[in-house]
């Protein structure tokens, strides 16, 4: 059915605008802040979403406001044939941006099927350049496979190639300069990320996250930043710029300089489920209007109606109770990142 193109905003006036799309739960890593559990229940695969479901959801959300989409996980290349959605994706009116966010480990063999398809920028997990403490921190042994990927996505041209680092203290915090020179020598644009109490089972603590002044402060001795802002107010990051302008690093402070109120992103996760923040601890299932025989209408008026309820402000909230010094990690139940994608 035809139906027109409207822009809708939450309970604190955030537009819907970006959509991120889990294709599959599966995921060959072990990131320990993302799926840290031994023991953990796939998504049974009849109920994952198939690709012509997602690409009638995602028509449905374009025409709800929404103008960029990114295919997350698990791990979006472990699902056979994504070059096939992504081409769907591609054809469809009103998207003005389609991007991947991968672990990297796969991308060699894929990268060029994916920018044929449609996907023109891609975000890959990168924490460590050393090989033993990528195998800590993922419990797999594939950092040369990562970084094949990340160089051959360079070659073939994709523009920008972002790279997320998760940073925590104790942990990994050694790794900040390195992960500097290695991107500032390839052309990739850095992402440090705080490490945040994303799911239930990752064992957050505030001592264990570095915030980014810290970051900044480090990198700035070595290498001179000047700040140039946020890319829009909705971006996550705040992007600064080396003095010598050989590339550009932005920061992802949820913890200690939250975004809430410019957030515009909806999730979908790979069996079908709306969730409206990151730190979210409910859903709303659109699958089984889908599968239901809901018509375009039907399913419609219930996104809309989900955004326009909307109140989440989760990080704002962590942090007002951080600072009141009565904050409990443990007392707000999540989905799983693993769920859910970044």
């Amino acid at each position: 059915m035809d139906v027109d193109r409207v822009s809708i905003k939450d309970t604190l006036g955030r537009e819907l605008r970006d959509l991120r799309i889990s294709v599959t739960d599966r995921c060959n890593f072990r990131c320990v802040y993302c799926m840290p559990l031994e023991q953990y229940e796939w998504i049974d695969r009849r109920e994952i979403l198939t690709f012509e479901e997602i690409t009638r959801l995602a028509g449905l959300f374009l025409q709800s406001g929404v103008e960029e989409i990114r295919l997350t996980g698990g791990e979006p290349l472990l699902r056979h044939g994504l070059d096939t959605l992504v081409s769907a994706l591609a054809g469809l009116g009103g998207l003005k941006d389609l991007s991947l966010t991968t672990n990297a480990s796969h991308l060699k063999e894929h990268a060029a099927g994916l920018m044929r398809a449609g996907i023109g920028r891609v975000n890959a997990s990168l924490d460590t350049l050393s090989p033993a403490k990528f195998r800590a921190l993922t419990r797999r042994d594939d950092l040369a496979g990562v970084l094949e990927g990340l160089l051959t996505a360079r070659l073939l041209g994709f523009d920008p190639i972002k790279i997320n680092s998760v940073i925590q203290r104790g942990v990994n915090d050694d790794d900040i300069l390195p992960l500097v020179e290695f991107s500032r020598q390839n052309g990739f644009w850095l992402r440090f990320i705080e490490f945040m109490d994303v799911g239930n089972s990752n064992h957050w603590v505030s001592e264990r996250m570095m915030p980014k002044g810290e970051i900044l402060d480090l990198i700035h001795a070595r290498y001179p930043l000047e700040e140039a802002g946020r890319t829009d107010p909705s971006a996550p990051a705040v992007n600064y710029r080396y003095a010598d302008r050989k590339g550009n690093i932005g920061v992802i402070a949820s913890v200690t300089e939250p975004f809430c109120a410019g957030c515009t992103r909806a999730r979908l996760t790979a069996d079908g489920k709306l969730v409206l923040c990151l730190f979210s601890d409910r859903s709303l299932d659109l699958k089984r209007l889908l599968r239901g025989g809901a018509g375009d209408r039907e399913i419609l008026d219930t996104i809309r109606s989900a955004w326009e309820a909307r109140t989440d402000r989760y990080s704002e909230e962590r942090l007002e109770a951080m600072n009141a010094g009565d904050y409990e990690p443990g007392s707000h139940r999540k989905i799983e990142m693993i769920r859910i994608g970044g």
